[in-house]
């Protein structure tokens, strides 16, 4: 109970009357109404990883490098949303465009180890350019993705390696560098680290398709020979040869003949020129590339419905790096046949009566080949023997 009932409750006290914490209360609210907030810091791109500057400097390299694969074809620059090829429609009366899209895979990671990427960008290229050629197609123009961690000055002379790879890829397959796109993505890969894909597109006149419909029983199967792994069965390959047996990258293996890393980073073949010599001579029936799956997977997918396919193991030597695989994980066959090429990229199929004619073409060419078996009559699969 208050001692005073007689006074009025504080509320209605005159200020001057109040408690003088009160009063100083009403002062201090009086001040933060008057006072301005503290500027806020201003948030930036680079802030979040992403060096736009740096990313800028990097772009304006990659369009001289494109610019060296450009032709008459090639209606726009790089830099725009869109790249613009003009077709040749006397080349290409009938045309029918044929497109791939790929990536190079955990091979990445030995380049990330080895500091080795003016390569990378041949494997992806080279390996897309293998894929429409099997089907009669010229390569127009390509694609690519590269996207990556935090963009630095080191960074973008690595990106400008691996662009400078894809340019000569290129140009050596008579393709175009058209456009594509540079990802900065901090937080995603870590320092140092990319990944790189593409995409190509070709044309073949209708009449020149080749898809393996007129594939028989009795064609014969010609092997041509791989630089080594290409891009497919890293993964095991990276488990075998750095977990298993310890190696480092750059120590030397006696059953390799070679450094591990230098072994593992042989360029994905293009198969194109021979192809290209092969097919106008008129005596190919069917191609497959030979990559992710091995022989095993990659051959049924040109198989008519009725035929097989009958391949001879002993036909071919089986370079060193696929036998040493084999014994330091123990593989068995039949997964290192649908793992690994084994020592060849590329099947073309001929009737038998044409084996000699191809064989001529072959052989004027300096390309090395394997008669590795026939097409028999079955389901749509491989057998070896």
């Amino acid at each position: 109970m208050s001692s005073n009932p007689s006074a009025p409750p504080i509320a209605d006290q005159p200020l001057a009357d109040q408690p003088a914490q009160a009063a100083h209360d009403t002062v201090l609210h009086a001040e933060h109404a008057d006072a301005k907030p503290a500027a806020k810091a201003r948030a930036t791109y680079s802030d979040a990883g992403v060096d736009i500057t740096s990313g800028d400097r990097a772009k304006q390299r990659i369009k001289m490098l494109a610019r060296k694969t450009f032709n008459k074809h090639v209606l726009s620059e790089i830099g725009g949303f869109g790249g613009l090829f003009a077709l040749d429609l006397e080349k290409f009366p009938q045309p029918v465009l044929v497109s791939s899209a790929d990536g190079v895979g955990t091979k990445l990671k030995v380049a990330f180890e080895l500091g080795i990427h003016h390569t990378v960008g041949a494997d992806l290229v080279n390996h897309c350019v293998n894929d429409i050629a099997v089907q009669g197609a010229t390569p127009l123009f390509f694609l690519d993705y590269l996207a990556t961690g935090m963009l630095r000055e080191q960074d973008s002379e690595m990106v400008e390696t691996v662009v400078r790879g894809l340019s000569e890829a290129c140009k050596a397959n008579g393709c175009a560098l058209i456009g594509g796109e540079t990802a900065q993505m901090p937080g995603f890969y870590a320092d140092g680290e990319y990944d790189l894909a593409g995409t190509i597109v070709g044309c073949v006149n209708r009449p020149d398709i080749i898809t393996g419909d007129k594939i028989e029983a009795g064609d014969v199967l010609i092997g041509l020979p791989s630089n080594g792994l290409h891009t497919n069965g890293y993964s095991l390959a990276r488990k075998l040869l750095f977990e298993v047996a310890g190696y480092a990258p750059d120590h030397y293996v006696n059953e390799l003949k070679d450094k591990t890393g230098a072994a593992l980073m042989r360029t994905h073949r293009s198969y194109l020129a021979i192809l290209k010599k092969l097919t106008g001579a008129g005596i190919v029936r069917g191609m497959a590339h030979i990559t992710g799956g091995g022989i095993t997977e990659n051959l049924p997918r040109i198989l008519p419905r009725g035929t097989a396919a009958t391949v001879d193991l002993a036909s071919w030597t089986v370079p060193p790096i696929f036998e040493h695989l084999r014994e330091l994980g123990n593989v068995a066959e039949d997964e290192m046949m649908r793992t690994f090429n084994m020592g060849i990229g590329m099947i073309v199929v001929v009737p038998a009566e044409q084996v000699k004619k191809a064989k001529a073409v072959l052989n004027r060419a300096n390309e090395r080949y394997h008669i590795i078996g026939r097409i028999t009559r079955g389901d749509r699969r491989v057998s070896y023997n």
